[in-house]
């Protein structure tokens, strides 16, 4: 969520932080703003929606300025106002933040006591209050910031420009990523390494409670002591180039079609064909010591670690919990001794997730973290790392990064259930083989896209849909209904198939589609059971199933969409094609924005 992005620089800035935010369109965000120095003041141009408001305003009234900072801003607290909208402006400051500060109001009231006025809602405002006040009494801009971070509760990212100092912009983070770009004869601040990587490739990563000096000529950091430290100047391999769509009408779309390949170079990481074994990256510890495992994420990503929790109960015969990550903390889990913490990350930023892992850490739990960006804090600060090669995702509901955490996820189930002595050789043959099957497999279920793109009126005009699906079909099932009310707003729910019985089926009527998820096995009868029961009810069902499965329900259904036939540890990778397709499907019938869905964000960084 929220993006930022500032350069102090040689030339002009403002055509080339208005392309940043554009390269940080995919986090989610409701409105946009620039501010530069220009002839000793701070001017700015801000507009709520879309970046081609903020672009037109440019237009209108072009902006100079060799020093600049830049924002998208998702929504906390404020509407999304041009009043709300960043760069704050307060005396001689303006500022960007991402992030919440949690004791914003004491502070606010603070500064109203003492006569301040704001002209937002913002908790940000607050924060520019604080350093413009330290400011006004005599503080140097560095001094100023030293001052008014400890005051700071919550997470944070920070870009600061000072009209007194038009050289110098100041950045921090706390819970927040914040990265800093070097140039020649000019520096950078940006979220991440994609926003700067038009800018320059050699990036340093702020850590935890970091704040910088970036001048034209040189880089300053600060630990949270305020003691000046040096960090590693990486190079970021990010692309220059914006994200393309190619011949896709949506990023989303693109992302689905992607996955038979990132899956497989994902998997190209962890399977060893000729020696038809499972390996994992190199690691500090003995997973033979593992006695339980404690999965936590956040939304799609803990979907993936439902599905997990069945693949390592049934390989490797270790108990697993799985907890979401907002509420991991606060219900004060029980950490016992050989417990392997894993969390699931797109982003590696997600501030519940984050937050969970040092928790286990500070506990003593040894960590793994299923990460799409290793250079993320949560894939610095595990203590294996299990990179998924998904590439950036730009949608902003997740669909390749889930399936390549699928892949992940299963190579790992497979290396515990090998340590423990649960996994005899010529089983772990056989996941190779059905592993290694698995791109092949989710290419054949591409090959229906356009079946599935003429039933989904059928669902475009539901106002309630239904999923349901059996053991590891269940998280597919709440995967699907999340994915539909992410991007179509229809209302949607997943049940596992057995619980229609206790409760949901009062829900059913003529106007309720439902959506099964089946494939043949040894669980097949009974999810088709629950089905017909709903079908005596006036359900119209559509299930997705293999030509087996479907030839054995019947012909009852409204519709079918048909799945190659795939062994039950690769199902969950092949059946999130159509899961995918329907919504995406059902939202372009619906005309909503499918990439950037309303009142969602990317990567969440606030609790």
């Amino acid at each position: 969520m929220c993006g930022i992005i500032g350069i102090v620089g040689a030339e002009p800035v403002a055509e080339r932080l208005l392309e940043g935010l554009k390269r940080l369109e995919y986090r989610g965000y409701d409105s946009a703003g620039i501010a530069t120095i220009v002839d000793g003041a701070i001017e700015r141009r801000r507009a709520p929606g879309k970046l081609k408001n903020l672009a037109a305003k440019l237009r209108e009234a072009p902006l100079d300025g060799d020093t600049g900072i830049a924002h998208t801003r998702w929504a906390t607290h404020g509407a999304p106002t041009e009043d709300n909208a960043h760069p704050h402006i307060v005396g001689d400051v303006s500022l960007v933040h991402n992030g919440i500060i949690e004791n914003f109001k004491p502070l606010r009231d603070e500064l109203i006591a003492t006569g301040a006025t704001f002209a937002s809602q913002t908790d940000s405002e607050v924060v520019a209050h604080l350093i413009a006040r330290e400011i006004d009494a005599g503080k140097s801009p560095r001094e100023a910031i030293a001052a008014v971070l400890p005051r700071l509760h919550g997470a944070f990212a920070l870009a600061v420009m000072f009209r007194s100092d038009p050289d110098l912009l100041i950045g921090a983070r706390l819970g927040a990523p914040l990265t800093v770009g070097y140039g020649e004869g000019e520096n950078y601040l940006g979220s991440d390494a994609l926003a700067l990587a038009p800018l320059t490739q050699r990036i340093a990563y702020l850590e935890e409670g970091d704040w910088v000096a970036v001048g034209r000529d040189g880089v300053e950091i600060y630990d949270q002591a305020n003691q000046r430290v040096e960090r590693p100047i990486v190079n970021s391999g990010a692309s220059g180039q914006l994200m393309s769509k190619g011949n896709h009408r949506h990023f989303m779309q693109k992302e689905i079609y992607e996955q038979p390949v990132v899956v497989a170079q994902t998997l190209q990481s962890y399977l060893r064909p000729l020696e038809q074994c499972v390996a994992l990256p190199d690691m500090d510890f003995d997973l033979a010591t593992v006695e339980r495992v404690a999965i936590v994420a956040c939304g799609t990503a803990s979907y993936v670690g439902m599905i997990g929790k069945y693949w390592i109960e049934q390989f490797a015969r270790l108990p697993v919990e799985v907890d979401v990550a907002s509420e991991y903390r606060y219900r004060d889990p029980i950490l016992l001794p050989n417990t392997l913490g894993i969390v699931v990350s797109q982003s590696g930023e997600t501030a519940d997730t984050l937050a969970a892992l040092r928790h286990m850490k500070a506990n003593g739990v040894t960590t793994a973290g299923i990460i799409n960006v290793p250079t993320s804090s949560m894939a610095r600060e595990v203590d294996l790392l299990l990179s998924t090669h998904a590439g950036p995702e730009i949608g902003v509901a997740s669909t390749k990064a889930f399936t390549c955490q699928l892949a992940v996820m299963a190579a790992l189930a497979a290396n515990l259930a090998r340590a423990k002595g649960k996994l005899p050789a010529a089983d772990e043959h056989d996941i190779v083989q059905h592993l290694s099957e698995a791109p092949a497999a989710m290419s054949a279920a591409l090959a229906h896209d356009a079946e599935i793109e003429r039933m989904a009126h059928t669902i475009a005009s539901a106002r309630d849909v239904l999923y349901l699906g059996r053991g590891p079909d269940y998280p597919m099932a709440l995967e699907g209904a999340l994915k539909l009310k992410e991007i179509s707003y229809i209302h949607a729910e997943g049940y596992a198939s057995g619980e229609m019985k206790h409760g949901p089926i009062a829900l059913i009527d003529e106007a309720v589609p439902l959506i099964v998820i089946a494939p043949s096995g040894p669980l097949f009868d009974k999810t088709v059971s629950n089905m017909q029961e709903a079908q005596a009810r006036g359900a119209k069902v559509v299930l997705i199933s293999d030509s087996d499965g479907i030839a054995q329900a019947g012909g009852d259904a409204m519709a079918t969409i048909e799945m190659p036939k795939v062994h039950p540890l690769i199902a969950p990778l092949v059946y999130a094609i159509p899961v995918q397709l329907l919504a995406y499907h059902v939202a372009v019938a619906k005309g909503t924005d499918v990439d950037q869905p309303r009142n969602l964000a990317k990567s969440v960084t606030v609790e």
